[in-house]
């Protein structure tokens, strides 16, 4: 019997006949934190008497959840973080250098990888064919010491896609319609494993985009093949040297499948508190918003930026609806500059942000007020997530949000577009 991408990536990488249910030993190809799990981490690496890194050269520190610091304890962690890396000789990435998943995806994961991070949304490297998930701060710890961790083979759900996105929806319309249709706890500790003919009309940015929400159903990984446009990608990134073809056998054994028309899919958004809380975005009409939030791990990349761009070019943000935007990395921002974006989104009244996490953590700019609501691009609108329990965060994509920008309230983009 054949194997999935799940089962087939963790034989390579344990050197055994991998299958769901079985306990594995894997090397890790990339092990990470960030500045909120970071510092535990490092205390627990410490704990267990480990004295060097198992490969200082695959092991990262991310300093992009709270960057630039907004509190004196936030930046004693990184000072904390920088002396880790200055003894150990790992590699950190500074205030404004991105978030952690956008720079993996742009420089580091490729296809065949096992990747494990101190941070839920490590998944999003899925989208390269990597087996690429979160864990807590002490198995992150471990991997930091040993170079390798133990998996549970995770079962494996085919998500079949047909057609195209017609146009104002987008990859955050589908995965929230998704999450909708098999629930938060959906496809717990599962693989969900993307295919059909309706990947040939998905770009790097919506893959990574479906990767990164797949954890909101409970997955331990999603994962896309590596195709040719996974292998345009690379070579986009003056990486084509990482490229490999990586696709399930076709007798491979699913737990499920389930099939979805690209085509017959309208504008989503998830209502507070639960990410699978959906409705369609023309329902929910009427809905004032106070400020919207566009950025993030899901929804900072450049194709986002310019469907924003393209949505609010001449016109002006709503008066009483503040617009923040946080580009993934550098290199999202630079593109964007250059292209004419940002001054775009400057003159629709937009406040940018130094490339980072933002607002969705909401540990500073842009925590929300009592009673406020937020269209956010962002992956989770549990309670309190933007740093008041007393808010309301809806998410959507980016063209759902920029709409909203413009009106004051949830919109259909196709409305404005």
């Amino acid at each position: 019997m054949g194997k999935t991408l799940a089962e087939k990536i963790l034989s390579q990488k344990s050197g055994s006949d991998a299958r769901s249910g079985d306990i594995v030993i894997a090397q890790v190809d990339l092990v990470f934190a960030q500045d909120t799990t970071g510092p535990l981490t490092i205390r627990q690496f410490q704990a267990c008497g480990f004295e060097r890194l198992a490969n200082p050269e695959k092991t990262i520190l991310f300093l992009d959840h709270a960057a630039p610091s907004p509190n004196r304890g936030m930046s004693n962690d990184h000072i904390l973080l920088h002396q880790f890396a200055q003894q150990t000789g790992c590699l950190i990435y500074d205030v404004g250098e991105g978030i952690c998943h956008q720079i993996v995806a742009e420089s580091l994961a490729k296809p065949g990888d096992v990747i494990v991070g101190a941070d839920s949304h490590t998944v999003t490297a899925g989208a390269l064919a990597a087996f690429a998930t979160g864990m807590g701060s002490s198995d992150v710890a471990i991997a930091f010491g040993l170079g390798k961790t133990w998996f549970r083979v995770p079962e494996s759900i085919k998500i079949m896609v047909s057609g195209k996105f017609p146009h104002g929806v987008e990859a955050k319309d589908f995965v929230l319609h998704l999450i909708g249709t098999i629930g938060a706890d959906g496809a717990t500790y599962k693989a969900l494993e993307f295919g059909g003919d309706g990947m040939d009309n998905m770009s790097m940015s919506e893959r990574f985009t479906i990767a990164n929400m797949a954890v909101e159903a409970g997955a331990k990984v999603g994962l896309f093949p590596a195709d040719r446009i996974t292998e345009g990608y690379l070579s986009s990134q003056g990486r084509g040297d990482h490229y490999q073809p990586m696709f399930a056998d076709r007798d491979a054994s699913y737990e499920k499948t389930i099939n979805f028309d690209l085509a017959a899919l309208e504008p989503t958004v998830a209502k507070p508190h639960n990410v699978d809380n959906v409705a369609l975005a023309r329902e929910l009409k009427g809905t004032k918003i106070q400020q919207v939030f566009i950025g993030t791990c899901t929804n900072g990349r450049l194709e986002d930026i310019a469907i924003v761009a393209d949505t609010l070019k001449g016109k002006r943000r709503h008066p009483e609806t503040r617009l923040i935007v946080a580009p993934a990395s550098p290199q999202v921002l630079l593109t964007a500059i250059r292209a004419g974006y940002i001054h775009t989104l400057v003159e629709a009244g937009a406040i940018i942000l130094p490339p980072g996490c933002g607002a969705c953590l909401g540990l500073h700019q842009g925590v929300l007020g009592d009673g406020e609501f937020c269209l956010s691009t962002a992956n989770r609108n549990f309670k309190g997530r933007m740093g008041n329990p007393e808010a309301f965060i809806y998410l959507g994509s980016p063209a759902t949000a920029a709409a909203t920008a413009l009106t004051g309230e949830i919109t259909d983009p196709r409305e404005v577009m």
